[in-house]
């Protein structure tokens, strides 16, 4: 089996495992960083995440916490595999000689070029889950009409494609996506590779243990989101703005509005959520690509 077939398989097998661990976190955050900021002397609609999970179990029910998750998990595969096999092909790229050991610098290039891959993926994707993550949020944002209600991803795709400026529509948000997976994923694979080197006391990490793995992944997708965050507020809250009505005029006019009206710390809405999210779901991402990857021989 070809090393581009064997990282597609555990891309694909790692990236199911992250979606199945982490979706509800996700859920959790977009309502979080989408919801409106309150006039003077009214309260947020949700006072922070565990009121937000409780508000969306009472009102949805635990099926609320997996909304939105079909579009990622009809493009997971596609996700992950592009991830790990631009990852593997980039390391190929760079070694010396085969089977030779990467530094940790070729390492974040590597990751840094597997996030520009991947971004033209998650855009589309991420602002179908994000628009039916956060419509029981936007709906309720105010006075005039109430916000589409979507019935599920093919019904958010079919309606930014007839409404919203055609295919164009899909990738809005692009910018922002960029500012996020390419710094994001060269902190994080490298932050995963230093690691496994650190437990392991040199560079050959092949004899780490399942523990290990866990270990470096989680904290590996810890500093994902602590080096991006903001970049990722920026992107849902432009996903999520109406096309007719727009608050927005783009990713710069998001961030100084942001700034200007709830401060540094209306950057880092839902980041409690995201963080609890990442340690778990990219332990268990990273665990299941390093054993499915092995098991392939």
């Amino acid at each position: 089996m070809g090393d581009v077939a064997k990282d597609l398989t555990a891309g694909t097998v790692g990236g199911a495992a992250q979606l199945i661990c982490g979706h509800p976190f996700d859920t959790i955050k977009v309502k979080l960083q989408s919801q409106p900021t309150p006039l003077p002397g009214q309260l947020p609609k949700y006072r922070g995440a565990i009121d937000a999970v409780k508000q969306t179990l009472a009102a949805e029910g635990p099926r609320g916490l997996y909304k939105g998750m079909g579009a990622p998990l009809a493009t997971v595969a596609a996700f992950n595999a592009v991830l790990f096999t631009v990852r593997g092909q980039m390391e190929a790229l760079l070694r010396s000689a085969p089977g030779s050991p990467l530094t940790l610098s070729q390492q974040v290039v590597c990751g840094a070029g597997a996030g520009v891959a991947v971004s033209f993926l998650a855009c589309p994707t991420e602002l179908i889950k994000c628009r039916l993550q956060a419509q029981s949020t936007v709906a309720i944002s105010g006075p005039g009409p109430v916000a589409v209600k979507y019935g599920g991803p093919m019904d958010v795709a079919k309606h930014v494609l007839r409404s919203e400026g055609g295919a164009r529509g899909l990738f809005k948000g692009l910018v922002p996506t960029f500012a996020r997976e390419v710094p994001g994923n060269a902190v994080m694979f490298g932050v995963y590779e230093a690691l496994k080197q650190y437990i392991a006391g040199g560079q050959d990490t092949s004899k780490l243990g399942q523990g290990s793995l866990v270990l470096a992944g989680g904290l590996a997708g810890a500093s994902f989101w602590v080096s991006v965050y903001p970049t990722d507020v920026v992107k849902s809250v432009l996903q999520v703005d109406d096309y007719k009505n727009p608050k927005f005029s783009g990713s710069i006019d998001a961030f100084k509005k942001i700034l200007k009206s709830e401060g540094v710390k209306g950057l880092y809405k839902g980041f409690g959520p995201a963080m609890a999210r990442s340690i778990p779901a990219n332990a268990a991402c990273f665990l299941a690509y390093e054993v499915t990857r092995s098991s392939l021989g």
